[in-house]
């Protein structure tokens, strides 16, 4: 997968001797929290308000409707198809904790039949697909997934595959690095 994040940040991660006492207390609620928060917030806290704004929406969609396994295939299946080395490298450590097994991540990456285990997360990888390739879902898919989810669910769905799209063009327009070990 190309990350395509290669070259130098076109903006680089705000220095910790520059966070102000509420950007702190942002971060420390973010993934990595002050020990090392990750690239994506330190870089995205340059535009403080919509960070803040960002961060609340991101995490509605992370503490959601959807369970973690299923958030977590679409957001992996998003990324892959974003070419986002670095949504996919965060997304397989969060995919492991709420249960994915390595094999089941990798299978993301090919034929929607392979993937997911059951009819539902094959559903919502499909509607992934249709989303990233037509910008909308296929009638059939969203029929089959409306029999199987509730409203605010279809939504939640909708809104995730958009969210983990924006992330994608962000991280790949401006380059942000992969951090190190």
């Amino acid at each position: 997968m190309s990350s395509g994040t290669d070259g130098e940040p076109r903006i680089e991660p705000l220095r910790e001797e520059d966070w102000d006492e509420s950007l702190r207390g942002l971060l420390r609620v973010s993934p990595g929290g002050l020990q090392r928060p990750l690239n994506i917030f330190t870089t995205l806290a340059r535009h403080p308000l919509l960070f803040r704004r960002f961060m609340g929406f991101g995490g509605a969609l992370l503490d959601g409707r959807l369970t973690g396994r299923q958030r977590e295939l679409v957001i992996l299946r998003t990324a892959h198809l974003c070419r986002s080395e670095y949504e996919w490298a965060q997304h397989v450590i969060l995919g492991r904790s709420v249960g994915l097994e390595d094999d089941e991540i990798e299978a993301v990456r090919g034929d929607i039949d392979a993937a997911g285990s059951d009819e539902l997360e094959k559903l919502m990888l499909l509607a992934a697909d249709e989303m990233h390739s037509q910008n909308t879902v296929s009638d059939a898919t969203w029929a089959a997934l409306a029999a199987r989810l509730d409203d605010a669910s279809l939504i939640e769905l909708v809104m995730l595959v958009g969210q983990y799209h924006l992330v994608a063009m962000t991280i790949r327009t401006l380059r942000i690095a992969l951090e190190g070990p």
